[in-house]
């Protein structure tokens, strides 16, 4: 028999907050006894979880489960359905009758997200959630804490023997199946809840520390994506300008190591003298300019290339972010454009390849009209132009993305001829693979573009004239892009959340 935590029966709840009390409970309970035996086991104590046979000690498996919530509901009605608030969103209701549910983790970081999630299902089916302990096993890795590295100092033979006392990741347990929409649920097994299972969200809050450096705490609801340093220099300055104004809304700057800069008048908090400057920059840094509410602005270096762009994307979306932004440079294709322009994306042509498998070529990526209105505004605010002065500097159409930065050496000029028929008005290497992981992933998305060079027309990027290009554009565009954020903040997230991103029989958490 595995070593078990203590049993808790499971608990129906018609409150959102007991609900989520009960869950923090067998979470909290489960990672507890899983690292009390974690660090049992790497200071040698082979007592731990282990039984005793004649003069030799056994370890055997030590296993704790993650909480899970589930509702069944014998009926396609709906009763909030004649209210405002459930006629708004277009999530936080199941698709039929049946039995629903999804594992949990960490309710500490997801504690509010949780909450509004039980509280539409109860307003919504009026049946009760139960809440209780999963068969889905915590791999022990996923318990440690922020700053818990413990497995380092085990030996190599003490680290293989791991495998047969703790459950490590299953990968099998991670797959994107749900969001694909190719999961199928077995004779008896329960409908999803939620696009991601309790281990794939664990999985990409580790890799996001990894990738970026901060901690999954710091992510705001609101990212931008970049392919520039310049872009994220220009962030830090603005992210330090604001913590020494006392009267900005954010209230932290946080950069990679977990550097905390907190507001003016602000003390600092317990953890941030934790915060080390790394030192080498990770592969995606990320820069967190923190509200109190979460929703701020997150910005993240993702460097050159769709694959990096399909990595950093898979794992943000476990955060369920209300939407997320590209802002970057790309080749004009037009002869009309000039260097500076803008580009609006309307539509993409997706030669980047990373996402084939997941989502086929022949599924429409549609612009958002709420995510449009919100780039151009800002575009028209920033910059000062109106009517035909705007759309003298700022042209929507369709971006090509290709994972080939060399295309333009390519025979025949077979690209060159494809982008022409697909309409396409500038080429880069992310943002179709952003926007379509943003629609897989039912993330509202958008693309904000900046003409650097048009290799079509001979203006090819030169060292010095780059430089001068980027230093001249980069402040004017990002402000765009952090103005474009706080203008959906401030219309309210309802109407990013549309019904547009969601499928016939959808998930409910949003």
């Amino acid at each position: 028999m595995p070593y078990l935590p203590a049993f808790l029966a499971p608990t129906r709840h018609t409150d959102p907050a007991t609900a989520l009390a009960q869950v923090r409970q067998i979470y909290d309970a489960s990672i507890a006894h899983l690292r009390e035996a974690m660090h049992a086991f790497v200071a040698g104590d082979a007592a731990a979880g282990s039984t005793q046979e004649g003069t030799h000690s056994t370890l055997r498996k030590t296993r704790a489960c993650y909480p899970f919530v589930r509702l069944h509901t014998d009926t396609v009605s709906r009763t909030a359905l004649a209210s405002a608030d459930g006629a708004l969103k277009s999530f936080g209701f199941v698709a039929g009758p049946g039995r629903y549910e999804t594992t949990l983790t960490r309710p500490d970081l997801y504690g509010q997200y949780y909450l509004e999630q039980f509280r539409l299902l109860l307003q919504n089916h009026g049946v009760a959630l139960e809440v209780g302990t999963s068969s889905q096993p915590i791999p022990v890795h996923f318990s440690f804490a922020e700053h818990d590295h413990i497995e380092g100092s085990m030996t190599a033979q003490r680290r293989t023997l791991m495998r047969d006392v703790f459950d490590l990741p299953d990968l099998a347990a991670m797959d994107d199946g749900i969001a694909n929409g190719t999961f199928q649920a077995r004779p008896g097994e329960p409908q999803p809840l939620s696009l991601f299972t309790a281990p794939r969200v664990d999985y990409s809050l580790h890799r996001l520390r990894h990738y970026t450096g901060t901690a999954p705490e710091w992510f705001q609801n609101f990212v931008l994506f970049t392919n520039y340093q310049f872009y994220i220099d220009e962030f830090v300055r603005l992210g330090h300008e604001a913590m020494s104004d006392a009267g900005s809304e954010y209230i932290a700057f946080i950069e990679p190591g977990n550097v905390v800069t907190r507001r003016a008048g602000f003390a600092p908090q317990p953890g941030d003298a934790l915060g080390v400057p790394p030192p080498r920059l990770p592969q995606m840094p990320g820069y967190h300019l923190v509200r109190s509410d979460g929703s701020g602005i997150t910005m993240v270096n993702i460097g050159v290339g769709p694959a990096n762009a399909k990595t950093i994307t898979d794992h943000i979306a476990v955060l369920r972010p209300h939407a997320w932004v590209m802002l970057g440079h790309c080749a004009g294709l037009r002869n009309s454009q000039q260097l500076g322009d803008y580009v609006l994306a309307h539509g993409y042509v997706r030669e980047d390849h990373v996402l084939d498998e997941e989502l086929p070529l022949w599924v429409p990526i549609p612009a958002l009209a709420e995510i449009q209105v919100a780039l151009e505004q800002a575009v028209a605010e920033v910059t000062q132009k109106h009517g035909a002065e705007l759309k003298d500097i700022m042209r929507t159409g369709t971006v090509a993305s290709t994972d080939n930065r060399n295309w333009e050496l390519l025979p025949d000029n077979t690209p060159q001829r494809r982008f022409s028929q697909s309409r396409a008005v500038a080429l880069d290497m992310e943002s179709a693979t952003i926007a379509a992981n943003g629609f897989r992933f039912r993330v509202p998305y958008g693309t904000l573009l900046c003409v650097s060079d048009k290799p079509l027309h001979g203006e090819i990027k030169l060292p010095g004239m780059a430089n001068h290009f980027y230093r001249e554009r980069v402040d004017q565009h990002l402000r765009i892009g952090m103005r474009a954020m706080e203008m959906l903040r401030e219309q309210g997230v309802d109407q990013l959340h549309s019904r547009k991103l969601r499928s016939f029989a959808e998930v409910a958490f949003q």
